[in-house]
Order: C-alpha cells, then structure tokens, then sequence
C-alpha cells in the first residue's frame, strides 16, 4: 500500500501516553481576535428577533439538507446577523470566565482558530462585496465592494451555485491560534471546529426557512487571493452557499 501525505498525517499526529506534548508558553499566546481597523464597518442588527422565529432543534434536524439552487430573493441584514451569531458568534456579552467568551460553537481549547468572511451576492442594505465577520463586535467589516459570485463560484470548481446563493460564507484557519498549544495535532482541531461551525449555520439556516450547501471542493489559493490571505499562516479550508431555495 502506498503511504500519502494523509496517512502519514493521521500516523504522526497521534497522541501517546507517554510522548504527549509539553506546556504551551501562555506568554505567546496568539491574539483570538482578528479585525481590520481601517475597514469600513457595518454593525449588525440583534440576532434575537431572528432566533425567536427560528424553528425548533428537532424541526431544523428535519429540515436540514444540501441545497443546490437558488430563487435569487435576497437576504436581509437581520437574516444575516442570525447566520453569523448562530453559526459562531458570542453567546452573550455577560458570560465570561476565565477571559473567555462563550460562543454558539464549540472549540479546542477554546481558542476558536476559524475566521468567517462572507461574499454578499445579495443582501438588502448591505453593498454586494467581501466582508469579514468580527466575532467581538458583531459586525462586518468590508474588505473588497463589488461583485464577486462568479470569482468565488470558478474557485468553488464552477459550482454555479455560489453565484445563485446570497450570500456565500468562507471559513480559514489561522492555524497558529491552536498550534501555539497543540502543535502538530492542532490540525485535526481545527477541522472540526470548522465542522462544528458549518453544521451551526445549515440548522440555523434551516430553522429560518432558507437552504444551504456546504462545499469543501475549492482551489485554495484562488479563494485566498479573492478574500486577501496568504494561504499560509492563514487559510481557506471550507465554505457554504446560502439564500433562499428555487
């Protein structure tokens, strides 16, 4: 059998009782939030309203499911504020221990290594363009206005979709966030955050009538140089389509 990178990865980063790794230098620890002073921000509306409609668990479990096409009906900025709070977002301001906020989704350690962008196809109130989401303000900060559907849907392999959708949200990993404390084993964490995040959104999405689809199949580094990271110390490794279903 032929030994690839993946096997030698699932191999070498094993844990052992015997061999685990040492304690992590508190004094390094990576910053957990990343913001663009000089961006323009859009504050987002309280996600409450939205999450008071929102279905129960159950009915989104029901629900849920890849969704391919799109009617094209925008978004609203409301609508977009529950995709955000609910797929990653700050549980609430008054809950803090030990420095840390508690979000809607789980992380390793806590260090939530996952930042969220978003391509605007089409929302109301909101320019179409590139954004990333600032978990600590809960807004937007615009890094790139026009339009951008069909760049990110030829990155996504051609997957028309990504045009159609509303919205298309792009997850990356500043992978030092949890490699400062885990090491090499930080890798698997950081996809499953970004899975915990990703199902966050398709039930929320579910739960609010519209669909979702998410996609894994992308050139990395043409959807890095559409959202402006370098691919290294920071990376796209997931994304979903949103808006609501033809």
């Amino acid at each position: 059998m032929v030994i690839g990178v993946g096997d030698s990865f699932q191999k070498g980063t094993k844990y052992f009782r015997d061999r685990l790794s040492s304690k992590p230098d508190w004094s390094n620890k990576p910053e957990p939030y990343k913001e663009y002073p000089g961006a323009l921000k859009i504050q987002l509306p309280s996600p409450d309203a939205m999450a008071a409609k929102a279905s129960s668990l159950a009915e989104c479990l029901r629900k849920r499911a890849s969704v391919r096409e799109f009617s094209g009906e925008p978004l609203d900025k409301l609508t977009l504020s529950f995709l955000f709070w609910a797929s990653g977002g700050i549980r609430t301001k008054s809950k803090v221990r030990s420095g840390f906020e508690f979000r809607t989704a789980p992380s390793a350690g806590a260090l939530y290594p996952i930042e969220t962008y978003v391509v605007a196809n089409r929302v109301h109130g909101v320019e179409s363009g590139i954004y990333h989401y600032s978990v600590r303000e809960h807004s937007l900060e615009l890094l790139r206005q026009g339009n951008f559907g069909q760049d990110v849907s030829f990155a996504a392999l051609e997957q028309r979709m990504c045009q159609d959708a509303a919205v298309v949200f792009i997850w990356t990993a500043i992978f030092e966030r949890t490699r400062w404390k885990y090491g090499q084993r930080a890798y698997r964490y950081v996809y499953l955050d970004v899975g915990h995040i990703a199902q966050n959104l398709a039930l929320a999405a579910a739960g609010i009538g519209l669909g979702s689809c998410q996609i894994g199949a992308l050139f990395d580094d043409e959807v890095n140089a559409i959202i402006g990271v370098d691919g290294k110390d920071e990376s796209v490794i997931y994304m979903s389509a949103v808006g609501v279903p033809s």
